[in-house]
Parts: structure tokens; sequence; C-alpha cells
């Protein structure tokens, strides 16, 4: 059961994050509530897998360079391989699949060749080719959900 104040955190600033110097004293005051109970509440969420980061949603391609990855890995090897593919900064977030290409990532960088570099470190390191799929086309979706609230 999630605590009155983790609620509001996850459903009011999902897409209304405080653009300021000071996000988290300026969601403090408009929650009446201390900045520490802020941030503990946000780290909160992180240790529970509720919120993976904090950051800005930039279109795909705008700044650098973006592409999903699909790799095959075999199921005994996959924990090893998506936790060494998590440890990159540029892979935003993966996740498993039930299909010959079981592990999807989403990878970012400032430039092409910066991109196709990290995946062939990731290929070396982990063993397994990586298939890259850049995006053709952009389809905007809102991943925005809205809590109930009234529990």
């Amino acid at each position: 059961m999630l605590a009155p104040l983790h609620k509001r955190l996850l459903n009011d600033y999902q897409q209304d994050f405080p653009l300021s110097p000071t996000p988290y004293r300026d969601i403090a005051e408009q929650l009446g509530v201390s900045e520490d109970e802020v941030l503990n509440a946000f780290q909160t969420l992180s240790e529970q897998q509720m919120i993976s980061r904090i950051g800005p949603v930039i279109a795909p391609n705008s700044i650098g360079n973006s592409a999903l990855v699909a790799m095959a890995v075999p199921d005994t090897d996959l924990a090893r391989v998506a936790e060494l593919v998590s440890a990159y900064p540029e892979v935003n977030h993966n996740y498993e699949r039930e299909n010959r290409f079981n592990l999807w990532f989403v990878l970012i960088a400032d430039s092409e060749p910066h991109l196709k570099a990290v995946i062939a470190d990731i290929e070396t390191q982990t063993g397994y080719p990586a298939m890259l799929l850049p995006m053709l086309a952009d389809y905007f979706i809102n991943l925005g959900f809205e809590l109930n609230l009234h529990d």
C-alpha cells in the first residue's frame, strides 16, 4: 500500500515535474511537506522499484542518436547479460521478452559512431550479437497513469 505522499508524487509529477533550480523544494511547498520528506519519499519509491529515474524525456534523435536493440541470450545467462547492459549509462532501460530475441533495450548516445561503439562493446563484453533497430517513424505514447488516490 502506498503512502498518501507517495501517491501524490507518482500521480502529480509523472509529467509536470518542476523545471527549476530547486524542484524538490518546489514540490514540497506545493504539497505542504518538507523538502526532506519529498527526497525521502522519492528514495523509498526508487528502492521499491516504483520509479527507475527522475529526468526529462527527450524526443528521440533530437539530440544525439538512439536505437532499440534486441539480443538473443540463453535463459541461463540472461540475468548476467541484463545486469551488464544496464550498467552502461547509454542504456536507459531494458526488459525481457518471451521470444528468441529475449533482451530488449533502448540505447542513447551523442552520435551514431558512439552508439555503434557502445553496441560493439556490449557484444564483446557479453559474447552475444546485438540487433540494432533504429527508429524509422516517431509515434508518441503518453505513459502517464492516473493513480486512484482514494484507496
